[in-house]
């Protein structure tokens, strides 16, 4: 059944549109489970029917004409349910609906099966029989599991106008048949507009998109060369293997035939002469090769897909080497992908970047990170639609709500474009603010600092008029290296920042790897990285790391003592014991060489639960408490922040979030220990509202949001604020209490930060 799943689905990605690929499920269903009719019906959201699309064994002059309401026969309460429905004797179940063009009068047994993508019904599989009998249970979970497939093409298809007629007139994914909207997370608010760049892995044959070529005849040679480049490396392996027995040796000359250009190289060619160039060609011939040879019986041949594969990426790998090394990037770029590289930014022209689209990902992928400090609109997990045939497309992203328009209308383009203008009047407006304090309107003051890893960051830090560096990620200094850097590197890296910042405070994080961030010369491989060896745990098994850091970050800051020192990932009181010890030799080390030293503030984070329930604990041993959002997020929800299919219940106002932050302010109160927040949580001006509520001393961000965090602080009452933190409290529905908040962010006239334009 599984390399019947896979035939099935290679066979639809490989048709050229919705219809041939509903028929080839269809015919295909048929076969696989010797069933005598398959119909798929799809949604019509506007009409609110369900619209006959495809079958094999009903009348096929019915496709397209039967259409059935959302509360008639039992296709609708197959979608009504949202689960399958198998039935003995269809005829007699009381929602049984007759349609004569149907021609199903002698069908007993019905299975239907709903086509859900992103938790909205999109259609209805349905098989049947003549006789009276229950389909097993191996059929209903082929079709359960060939439909949960099957969404995510259907989706494709209908996003990007896929079907030859415009049949589904409530398409739930198109708005009118010239311009495809579809949608993802918002991770960065904003508009972008400009033009599709699509990237993709290198050497990573099915990732490689569709593209329009101009000279083919120049295309068709580029080719060539590929081809006989791969012919001649197959060659030279034969020659190498000149010991193998005839019946092996014969494969090479199986392989060579295959790259013969009258065989594979014909096949792609022809596809060149159609306008695609060289690299999407090979792929769309290989797809097409591997639903026949995977769909055979035999064992042997259906093992010569691995064959086709693998000669079609030596191929690919030898185009590559002839491909331009960089994109040819318009003068406004749209950069998408199925999964965006934080790499894949910075190759982008600088001022020619308007906005990111991923395919996989979440709001706090290093990529998203990236763009949000660089204040470039962001969606990803923007899974369901067909990236790699957006290349050249003109496309909108609305930042704000996840929206995503492929070939807009001149209308919604013209009201994007204002938009955008008024998005840049309100940045102009913003900068005004850069000198005023960070106060509140009735006189409550929070300090708002800045996130870094990075020296070059500091001009930007200054133009937004930043109270200091409320987060140095050291880890940044360790990853642009092949070893770990010296003592003496370290401080001079750390003293320049020190100095450049004097006397504002700069807290620096002592070394924070595992989980998601890697050094390359000490790699980390665990099933479970973000609970397994990470952050203080790693340094506290190598006191030598943490020794070296320590001592490099004291000597930096001899005659400025700006310094404070900062523990990630501390789980117990133990571990900061332990990490204090650490630093106090560190600290008597240099002392008793000669060194006038200041120590300097020692901090902790509170990044996983068990730090909050001890708030108290370790209050009463640093000088100052700084929450670490994204992580505590992460662990107290049990979310993945970088898993696309859980990232929308990644929520920093969810109750049981808002509450714990309640408790650590609470803790540290109780020892008079300032206590601030950094990471996204505190970027967002919805969720700064609660916090400001909560008692912040401080908050931390990255500097693009500082300015719009400090129009928010500046315009909404300390006292206002606490009157939605009493009401937010006794809700338990994220989303309601987000749009409370938004709400009052509307009514304080700041509804610029929440949507496109100036309120």
């Amino acid at each position: 059944m599984l390399l019947t799943l896979r035939r099935i689905v290679q066979a639809v990605n490989s048709a050229h549109n919705l219809d041939e690929a509903l028929s080839i499920v269809v015919r295909e269903v048929c076969s696989a489970i010797n069933t005598q009719a398959c119909t798929i019906y799809l949604v019509d959201s506007q009409t609110r029917e369900y619209v006959l699309m495809a079958t094999s064994g009903l009348n096929e002059a019915a496709v397209k004409q039967i259409r059935l309401s959302f509360s008639e026969g039992l296709v609708s309460m197959v979608g009504s349910r949202e689960e399958p429905i198998n039935l003995e004797d269809a005829q007699s179940h009381p929602r049984f609906v007759y349609d004569p063009r149907a021609g199903e009068e002698k069908f007993r047994a019905f299975l239907g099966v709903p086509i859900i993508h992103q938790a909205r019904v999109l259609g209805i599989l349905v098989v049947q029989e003549e006789r009276k009998r229950r389909y097993d249970s191996n059929e209903e979970a082929f079709l359960i599991t060939l439909s949960a497939q099957l969404a995510g093409v259907i989706a494709h298809a209908l996003v990007t106008g896929f079907s030859t007629e415009n049949d589904l007139e409530g398409n739930p994914y198109t708005q009118n048949s010239d311009m495809a909207t579809f949608g993802g997370i918002p991770c960065v608010p904003g508009v972008g507009i400009g033009q599709a760049v699509v990237v993709y892995p290198r050497a990573d044959l099915f990732a490689v998109p569709s593209r329009s070529i101009e000279d083919i005849d120049a295309e068709i040679a580029i080719f060539e060369e590929a081809l006989e480049a791969t012919r001649k490396e197959i060659q030279r392996l034969r020659q190498k293997l000149v010991d193998l027995p005839p019946a092996e040796k014969a494969l090479f000359e199986v392989y060579l035939s295959i790259l013969d250009r009258a065989s594979l190289g014909e096949e792609v060619i022809e596809v060149i002469r159609q306008g695609e160039w060289a690299q999407g060609a090979l792929r769309k011939v290989i797809e097409q090769h591997l639903v026949h040879f995977e769909d055979m019986k035999d064992d042997y041949l259906r093992e010569r897909a691995t064959d086709i594969k693998d000669l079609a990426h030596r191929i690919l790998t030898h185009l590559q080497q002839r491909a331009p090394k960089s994109y040819d990037y318009p003068e406004r770029v749209i950069l998408m992908g199925e999964e965006v590289a934080a790499a894949d930014l910075a190759d982008v022209p600088e001022g020619s970047l308007a906005a990111v689209v991923s395919g996989r990902g979440s709001t706090n992928s290093h990529v998203a990170i990236l763009a949000r400090a660089l204040s470039v609109p962001t969606i990803m997990g923007a899974a369901g639609f067909p990236i790699k045939k957006l290349e050249g497309k003109e496309v909108i992203v609305d930042g704000y709500y996840g929206h995503i328009y492929v070939d807009p209308s001149v209308e919604l383009l013209e009201e994007y474009i204002v938009l955008a203008e008024e998005e840049q009047e309100l940045e102009t407006n913003l900068t005004t603010l850069r000198d005023l304090p960070s106060v509140t309107p009735d006189g409550h003051h929070i300090d708002l600092h800045v996130n870094t890893g990075l020296l070059s960051d500091s001009s930007l830090i200054f133009s937004v008029g930043a109270a200091g560096v409320g987060l140095f990620r050291t880890e940044i200094s360790f990853m642009n290296r092949e070893n770990f850097p010296a003592e003496e590197d370290q401080r001079a890296i750390y003293h320049q920042l020190l100095k450049a910042f004097a006397p504002r405070p700069v807290v620096m994080r002592t070394l924070d790897i595992g989980g998601d961030k890697a050094l390359p010369y000490f790699p980390v491989e665990e099933l479970n990285p973000f609970l397994g060896w990470r952050g203080i745990r790693v340094t506290l098994d190598h006191p030598e790391v943490f020794l070296v850091q320590a001592r490099a970050m004291l000597r930096a800051s001899i005659g400025l003592d700006n310094l404070r020192i900062m523990l990630p990932m501390i789980t117990s009181v133990s571990e900061l014991d332990d990490a204090i010890h650490l630093i106090d030799r560190a600290y008597h080390e240099l002392i008793e060489e000669g060194l006038d030293i200041t120590k300097p503030p020692i901090g902790v984070m509170i990044e996983v639960p068990s730090a909050v329930y001890q708030v108290a604990e370790l209050a009463q041993r640093v000088d100052f408490i700084s929450v670490g959002s994204n992580d505590l997020v992460q662990y107290l929800l049990a979310v993945d922040r970088n898993n696309q299919h859980v990232a929308d219940m990644y929520e920093c106002l969810h109750p049981a979030v808002i509450r714990a932050l309640k408790q650590i302010v609470v803790g540290a109160r109780a020892y008079q220990v300032p206590v601030s927040i950094c990471g996204e949580m505190a970027s967002d001006p919805v969720a700064v509202v609660i916090l400001i509520a909560l008692g912040f001393d401080s908050l931390s961000m990255n500097a693009c949001s500082l300015l719009r965090i400090k129009w928010v602080v500046n315009n909404i009452c300390y006292t206002k604020a606490k009157k939605l933190l009493e009401e937010v409290l006794i809700m338990d529905n994220p989303s309601i209490i987000r749009l409370r908040l938004e709400q009052a962010l509307d009514e304080a006239g700041l509804g610029g930060l929440i949507r496109a334009g100036k309120r």
